[in-house]
Protein backbone atom coordinates (compact mmCIF):
# COMPACT_ATOMS: atom_id res chain seq x y z
CA UNK A 1 0.00 0.00 0.00
CA UNK A 2 1.44 3.68 -0.89
CA UNK A 3 2.07 5.80 1.72
CA UNK A 4 0.56 9.19 1.92
CA UNK A 5 2.74 12.25 3.04
CA UNK A 6 1.77 15.64 4.05
CA UNK A 7 4.09 18.08 4.81
CA UNK A 8 4.17 21.48 5.76
CA UNK A 9 7.03 23.60 3.68
CA UNK A 10 8.97 26.61 4.82
CA UNK A 11 11.51 27.96 2.29
CA UNK A 12 14.04 29.91 4.34
CA UNK A 13 16.31 28.62 1.69
CA UNK A 14 15.45 31.06 -0.47
CA UNK A 15 16.25 34.20 1.34
CA UNK A 16 19.78 33.45 2.17
CA UNK A 17 21.54 36.24 1.05
CA UNK A 18 25.05 33.90 1.18
CA UNK A 19 25.46 31.09 1.97
CA UNK A 20 28.73 28.87 4.18
CA UNK A 21 28.86 26.06 1.94
CA UNK A 22 30.95 25.95 -1.48
CA UNK A 23 30.21 25.63 -5.34
CA UNK A 24 30.68 22.44 -7.31
CA UNK A 25 33.58 23.15 -8.22
CA UNK A 26 34.75 24.05 -4.80
CA UNK A 27 32.97 21.61 -2.57
CA UNK A 28 32.28 21.42 0.89
CA UNK A 29 31.16 18.69 3.28
CA UNK A 30 29.28 18.11 6.16
CA UNK A 31 27.70 21.75 6.14
CA UNK A 32 24.10 21.12 4.77
CA UNK A 33 22.07 19.12 6.67
CA UNK A 34 20.08 16.88 5.30
CA UNK A 35 16.43 16.78 6.55
CA UNK A 36 14.39 14.26 5.51
CA UNK A 37 11.12 13.60 7.06
CA UNK A 38 10.95 10.97 9.49
CA UNK A 39 9.43 8.14 7.97
CA UNK A 40 10.21 9.32 4.43
CA UNK A 41 11.72 5.54 3.40
CA UNK A 42 10.35 3.30 5.45
CA UNK A 43 8.30 1.65 2.72
CA UNK A 44 11.52 0.58 1.67
CA UNK A 45 13.20 -0.66 3.65
CA UNK A 46 14.40 -4.23 4.15
CA UNK A 47 13.48 -4.82 0.43
CA UNK A 48 15.73 -5.52 -2.23
CA UNK A 49 16.09 -5.72 -6.28
CA UNK A 50 13.20 -4.88 -8.23
CA UNK A 51 11.06 -4.46 -5.16
CA UNK A 52 13.49 -1.96 -3.71
CA UNK A 53 13.16 -0.07 -6.67
CA UNK A 54 9.24 -0.42 -7.08
CA UNK A 55 8.76 0.85 -3.23
CA UNK A 56 11.30 4.08 -4.25
CA UNK A 57 9.49 4.64 -7.27
CA UNK A 58 6.06 4.81 -5.05
CA UNK A 59 7.92 7.38 -2.68
CA UNK A 60 8.89 9.78 -5.22
CA UNK A 61 6.21 9.69 -7.54
CA UNK A 62 3.13 11.81 -7.97
CA UNK A 63 5.24 14.68 -7.23
CA UNK A 64 4.26 18.11 -7.55
CA UNK A 65 3.96 19.39 -11.23
CA UNK A 66 4.80 23.09 -11.38
CA UNK A 67 4.89 24.48 -15.40
CA UNK A 68 7.87 25.17 -17.39
CA UNK A 69 6.97 28.45 -18.35
CA UNK A 70 4.41 30.59 -16.56
CA UNK A 71 3.52 34.19 -15.25
CA UNK A 72 3.15 31.63 -11.82
CA UNK A 73 5.82 29.78 -10.22
CA UNK A 74 7.76 27.81 -12.83
CA UNK A 75 10.88 26.09 -13.57
CA UNK A 76 12.72 28.95 -14.18
CA UNK A 77 12.20 30.16 -10.74
CA UNK A 78 12.84 27.00 -8.74
CA UNK A 79 16.46 26.76 -10.62
CA UNK A 80 17.11 30.25 -9.51
CA UNK A 81 16.68 28.99 -5.86
CA UNK A 82 18.19 25.47 -6.05
CA UNK A 83 21.29 26.20 -8.36
CA UNK A 84 22.22 29.88 -6.61
CA UNK A 85 25.46 30.46 -5.90
CA UNK A 86 26.17 30.15 -2.10
CA UNK A 87 28.72 32.73 -2.58
CA UNK A 88 26.38 35.55 -4.20
CA UNK A 89 23.05 35.12 -4.17
CA UNK A 90 22.33 37.53 -7.25
CA UNK A 91 24.10 34.52 -9.28
CA UNK A 92 23.63 30.83 -10.43
CA UNK A 93 26.51 27.80 -11.04
CA UNK A 94 25.86 27.04 -14.82
CA UNK A 95 26.68 23.53 -15.30
CA UNK A 96 29.29 21.68 -17.88
CA UNK A 97 30.81 25.12 -17.16
CA UNK A 98 30.88 25.77 -13.60
CA UNK A 99 30.17 29.83 -14.31
CA UNK A 100 28.46 31.70 -12.33
CA UNK A 101 26.04 34.08 -13.90
CA UNK A 102 23.66 36.36 -12.92
CA UNK A 103 19.93 34.95 -12.64
CA UNK A 104 18.78 37.60 -15.22
CA UNK A 105 21.25 36.93 -18.05
CA UNK A 106 18.58 34.05 -19.33
CA UNK A 107 17.56 33.08 -22.66
CA UNK A 108 14.41 34.55 -23.94
CA UNK A 109 14.76 37.79 -21.60
CA UNK A 110 16.23 40.06 -24.45
CA UNK A 111 18.07 41.79 -22.18
CA UNK A 112 21.59 40.03 -22.86
CA UNK A 113 23.76 43.34 -23.52
CA UNK A 114 23.50 44.92 -20.13
CA UNK A 115 25.46 42.05 -18.77
CA UNK A 116 29.36 41.22 -19.71
CA UNK A 117 29.89 45.06 -19.17
CA UNK A 118 27.87 45.85 -22.24
CA UNK A 119 28.87 42.58 -24.51
CA UNK A 120 26.31 40.02 -23.16
CA UNK A 121 24.63 37.59 -26.31
CA UNK A 122 21.86 35.20 -26.58
CA UNK A 123 24.68 32.53 -26.36
CA UNK A 124 26.03 33.05 -23.63
CA UNK A 125 22.54 33.16 -21.61
CA UNK A 126 21.61 30.53 -19.51
CA UNK A 127 19.02 28.16 -20.35
CA UNK A 128 17.62 24.86 -19.10
CA UNK A 129 19.31 21.77 -19.88
CA UNK A 130 17.65 18.21 -19.43
CA UNK A 131 20.20 16.37 -17.93
CA UNK A 132 18.21 12.95 -19.53
CA UNK A 133 17.46 14.52 -22.54
CA UNK A 134 13.37 14.80 -23.27
CA UNK A 135 13.72 13.47 -27.10
CA UNK A 136 14.34 10.41 -25.11
CA UNK A 137 11.30 9.46 -23.52
CA UNK A 138 9.21 12.60 -22.66
CA UNK A 139 9.60 15.40 -25.75
CA UNK A 140 6.18 16.62 -24.91
CA UNK A 141 5.52 20.14 -22.63
CA UNK A 142 3.17 18.69 -21.25
CA UNK A 143 4.53 16.19 -19.74
CA UNK A 144 5.66 15.58 -16.02
CA UNK A 145 8.84 14.40 -16.81
CA UNK A 146 9.42 17.37 -19.26
CA UNK A 147 9.23 19.73 -16.40
CA UNK A 148 10.65 17.70 -13.34
CA UNK A 149 13.50 19.79 -11.59
CA UNK A 150 15.21 17.24 -10.84
CA UNK A 151 16.55 16.71 -13.90
CA UNK A 152 16.65 20.14 -15.06
CA UNK A 153 20.10 22.38 -14.65
CA UNK A 154 21.14 25.51 -15.74
CA UNK A 155 23.59 25.57 -18.77
CA UNK A 156 24.93 28.07 -20.65
CA UNK A 157 22.69 27.89 -23.82
CA UNK A 158 25.43 27.69 -26.55
CA UNK A 159 27.12 25.02 -24.18
CA UNK A 160 23.48 23.12 -23.73
CA UNK A 161 23.65 22.97 -27.45
CA UNK A 162 26.15 21.36 -28.16
CA UNK A 163 25.97 18.81 -25.39
CA UNK A 164 22.45 17.81 -27.58
CA UNK A 165 21.04 14.83 -26.92
CA UNK A 166 24.73 12.93 -26.30
CA UNK A 167 25.03 9.84 -23.94
CA UNK A 168 27.51 10.52 -21.11
CA UNK A 169 30.66 8.92 -21.16
CA UNK A 170 34.46 9.09 -20.64
CA UNK A 171 36.56 10.26 -23.69
CA UNK A 172 36.58 13.07 -26.59
CA UNK A 173 38.34 16.55 -27.29
CA UNK A 174 37.86 19.49 -25.00
CA UNK A 175 35.41 21.67 -25.60
CA UNK A 176 35.54 24.93 -26.94
CA UNK A 177 33.88 26.65 -24.42
CA UNK A 178 33.39 24.35 -21.56
CA UNK A 179 36.73 23.41 -20.86
CA UNK A 180 36.24 20.73 -18.10
CA UNK A 181 33.79 18.84 -20.65
CA UNK A 182 34.81 16.24 -23.37
CA UNK A 183 32.91 15.10 -26.47
CA UNK A 184 32.92 13.31 -29.51
CA UNK A 185 30.09 12.44 -32.26
CA UNK A 186 28.22 9.87 -29.06
CA UNK A 187 29.24 11.09 -25.83
CA UNK A 188 29.22 13.89 -23.48
CA UNK A 189 32.21 14.17 -20.42
CA UNK A 190 31.25 17.27 -17.69
CA UNK A 191 33.67 17.82 -15.62
CA UNK A 192 35.21 15.64 -12.43
CA UNK A 193 33.17 18.22 -10.13
CA UNK A 194 29.16 17.35 -11.70
CA UNK A 195 30.29 13.63 -12.88
CA UNK A 196 28.55 12.67 -9.88
CA UNK A 197 25.64 15.29 -9.70
CA UNK A 198 24.61 13.83 -13.25
CA UNK A 199 24.92 10.47 -12.28
CA UNK A 200 22.72 10.87 -9.55
CA UNK A 201 20.04 12.75 -11.44
CA UNK A 202 19.71 10.22 -14.21
CA UNK A 203 19.83 7.25 -11.54
CA UNK A 204 16.54 9.41 -10.04
CA UNK A 205 14.98 9.65 -13.38
CA UNK A 206 15.47 5.74 -14.22
CA UNK A 207 13.38 4.83 -10.55
CA UNK A 208 11.05 8.11 -10.72
CA UNK A 209 9.73 6.91 -14.02
CA UNK A 210 9.56 2.86 -14.32
CA UNK A 211 7.01 3.81 -15.47
CA UNK A 212 6.23 7.12 -16.63
CA UNK A 213 2.94 8.66 -17.54
CA UNK A 214 2.87 11.51 -20.62
CA UNK A 215 0.58 13.71 -21.03
CA UNK A 216 -1.83 11.46 -23.64
CA UNK A 217 -1.91 8.59 -20.67
CA UNK A 218 0.67 6.48 -22.66
CA UNK A 219 3.25 4.49 -20.33
CA UNK A 220 6.91 4.64 -20.83
CA UNK A 221 9.88 3.25 -18.74
CA UNK A 222 13.59 5.07 -18.64
CA UNK A 223 16.29 2.68 -18.22
CA UNK A 224 20.11 2.90 -18.31
CA UNK A 225 21.80 1.30 -20.57
CA UNK A 226 26.19 0.38 -20.72
CA UNK A 227 26.44 1.55 -23.94
CA UNK A 228 26.12 4.80 -25.79
CA UNK A 229 22.75 5.45 -27.75
CA UNK A 230 23.57 7.78 -31.15
CA UNK A 231 20.54 8.78 -33.02
CA UNK A 232 18.38 7.09 -31.03
CA UNK A 233 15.03 8.47 -29.22
CA UNK A 234 14.04 5.91 -27.35
CA UNK A 235 13.62 5.99 -23.34
CA UNK A 236 16.95 4.42 -22.89
CA UNK A 237 20.67 6.39 -22.35
CA UNK A 238 24.24 5.39 -21.30
CA UNK A 239 26.68 4.64 -20.47
CA UNK A 240 25.79 2.94 -17.24
CA UNK A 241 29.29 2.00 -16.08
CA UNK A 242 30.61 4.97 -16.98
CA UNK A 243 27.73 6.43 -14.12
CA UNK A 244 28.40 4.38 -11.53
CA UNK A 245 31.92 5.08 -11.72
CA UNK A 246 31.28 9.13 -11.28
CA UNK A 247 28.79 8.30 -8.32
CA UNK A 248 31.89 6.94 -6.99
CA UNK A 249 34.31 9.43 -7.83
CA UNK A 250 32.13 12.68 -7.42
CA UNK A 251 30.62 11.73 -3.70
CA UNK A 252 27.29 14.08 -2.79
CA UNK A 253 28.54 17.34 -1.55
CA UNK A 254 26.70 20.11 0.25
CA UNK A 255 25.38 21.81 -2.94
CA UNK A 256 23.99 19.05 -4.24
CA UNK A 257 22.15 18.46 -0.97
CA UNK A 258 21.28 21.76 -0.40
CA UNK A 259 19.38 21.95 -3.81
CA UNK A 260 18.20 18.68 -3.12
CA UNK A 261 16.46 20.53 0.07
CA UNK A 262 15.07 23.53 -1.93
CA UNK A 263 13.49 20.86 -4.94
CA UNK A 264 11.41 18.78 -1.81
CA UNK A 265 10.36 21.92 -1.56
CA UNK A 266 8.61 23.08 -4.02
CA UNK A 267 8.37 19.36 -5.58
CA UNK A 268 7.53 17.31 -2.43
CA UNK A 269 9.53 14.63 -3.72
CA UNK A 270 13.22 13.83 -3.37
CA UNK A 271 16.39 12.46 -4.54
CA UNK A 272 17.05 8.87 -2.88
CA UNK A 273 20.45 8.76 -4.28
CA UNK A 274 21.64 12.14 -2.92
CA UNK A 275 19.52 11.00 0.69
CA UNK A 276 21.46 7.53 0.23
CA UNK A 277 24.02 7.36 -2.02
CA UNK A 278 24.70 3.55 -1.07
CA UNK A 279 21.25 2.13 -2.57
CA UNK A 280 22.93 2.88 -5.86
CA UNK A 281 24.72 -0.22 -5.04
CA UNK A 282 21.98 -2.15 -4.18
CA UNK A 283 20.22 -1.39 -7.65
CA UNK A 284 23.11 -1.31 -9.84
CA UNK A 285 26.14 -2.86 -7.97
CA UNK A 286 27.41 -5.81 -5.57
CA UNK A 287 24.41 -5.70 -3.77
CA UNK A 288 21.99 -5.96 -5.84
CA UNK A 289 19.58 -9.14 -4.36
CA UNK A 290 20.75 -7.98 -0.67
CA UNK A 291 18.47 -6.43 1.37
CA UNK A 292 18.71 -2.58 2.00
CA UNK A 293 18.53 -1.55 5.40
CA UNK A 294 19.42 1.53 7.02
CA UNK A 295 18.44 3.32 10.22
CA UNK A 296 15.57 5.43 8.50
CA UNK A 297 13.64 6.30 11.83
CA UNK A 298 15.23 8.92 13.79
CA UNK A 299 12.68 11.74 15.95
CA UNK A 300 13.05 14.64 14.87
CA UNK A 301 13.98 15.91 18.08
CA UNK A 302 16.68 13.84 18.27
CA UNK A 303 18.32 14.74 14.59
CA UNK A 304 22.00 16.86 15.29
CA UNK A 305 24.11 17.90 12.89
CA UNK A 306 27.60 16.46 13.09
CA UNK A 307 30.71 17.66 11.39
CA UNK A 308 34.17 16.59 10.74
CA UNK A 309 37.32 18.84 10.74
CA UNK A 310 39.64 19.30 9.38
CA UNK A 311 38.89 18.12 5.80
CA UNK A 312 41.33 17.57 4.15
CA UNK A 313 43.12 15.65 7.54
CA UNK A 314 46.82 14.88 7.79
CA UNK A 315 45.02 11.89 10.10
CA UNK A 316 43.53 12.69 13.00
CA UNK A 317 39.49 14.09 12.60
CA UNK A 318 37.90 15.96 15.35
CA UNK A 319 33.92 15.76 15.49
CA UNK A 320 31.59 18.58 16.21
CA UNK A 321 30.51 16.59 19.18
CA UNK A 322 31.40 14.32 21.34
CA UNK A 323 30.87 10.38 20.28
CA UNK A 324 30.18 8.12 23.21
CA UNK A 325 30.21 4.38 22.38
CA UNK A 326 29.65 5.73 18.60
CA UNK A 327 30.91 3.65 15.66
CA UNK A 328 32.61 5.27 12.31
CA UNK A 329 33.39 3.21 9.09
CA UNK A 330 35.30 4.02 6.64
CA UNK A 331 35.19 3.02 2.67
CA UNK A 332 37.40 3.81 -0.14
CA UNK A 333 36.36 4.89 -3.29
CA UNK A 334 35.28 0.91 -4.23
CA UNK A 335 32.81 1.05 -2.03
CA UNK A 336 34.81 -1.58 0.76
CA UNK A 337 34.60 -1.13 4.52
CA UNK A 338 38.10 -0.44 5.04
CA UNK A 339 38.04 0.31 8.78
CA UNK A 340 35.60 0.44 11.23
CA UNK A 341 36.32 1.85 14.99
CA UNK A 342 34.64 2.54 18.15
CA UNK A 343 34.72 6.09 19.45
CA UNK A 344 34.30 6.15 23.62
CA UNK A 345 33.60 9.44 25.03
CA UNK A 346 35.48 11.47 22.84
CA UNK A 347 35.59 14.19 19.99
CA UNK A 348 38.17 12.91 18.14
CA UNK A 349 40.07 9.96 16.21
CA UNK A 350 43.47 9.42 14.66
CA UNK A 351 42.86 7.66 11.59
CA UNK A 352 46.17 5.09 10.20
CA UNK A 353 45.33 5.62 6.31
CA UNK A 354 46.74 6.21 3.44
CA UNK A 355 46.99 9.66 1.27
CA UNK A 356 43.62 9.09 -0.80
CA UNK A 357 39.73 9.99 -0.88
CA UNK A 358 37.49 8.06 1.50
CA UNK A 359 34.37 7.91 2.77
CA UNK A 360 33.15 8.03 6.39
CA UNK A 361 29.42 7.28 7.80
CA UNK A 362 28.92 7.88 11.50
CA UNK A 363 26.81 5.72 12.70
CA UNK A 364 25.37 8.17 16.40
CA UNK A 365 22.21 7.94 18.10
CA UNK A 366 20.55 10.35 16.13
CA UNK A 367 20.99 8.69 12.80
CA UNK A 368 23.43 7.68 10.27
CA UNK A 369 26.17 10.17 8.43
CA UNK A 370 27.89 10.08 5.54
CA UNK A 371 31.06 12.76 4.32
CA UNK A 372 33.37 12.76 2.29
CA UNK A 373 37.43 12.63 3.69
CA UNK A 374 40.32 13.39 2.16
CA UNK A 375 43.50 12.11 3.86
CA UNK A 376 46.70 14.24 2.83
Amino acid sequence: MKRIFVFIFLFPLCFFSQSNFGPPSNPTYGVVQTNIPQGYYDQANNLSSDELKEALHQIISNHVIFPYTSNSTDTWDILQESDQDPNENNNMILVYTGRSQEKGYRDGSGNYSQYENGNGTQSNSWNREHIWPKSHGFPDEDDNAYTDVHNLKPCDRSVNSSRGTKDFDFGGNQHSEASDCLTDSDSWEPPDYVKGDIARILFYMVVRYDPGVDHENNTFDLELVDYTTPNNTEPILGKLSSLLDWHLSDPVDDFEINRNEIIFGFQQNRNPFIDHPNLVNYLWGDNVGLVWNENLTVPENEIVKTIIYPNPSSGIINFSSDMEDEIIEIFNLNGQNILNKIIDSSNSVELDLPSGIYFLRSNTKSGIYNSKLIIN
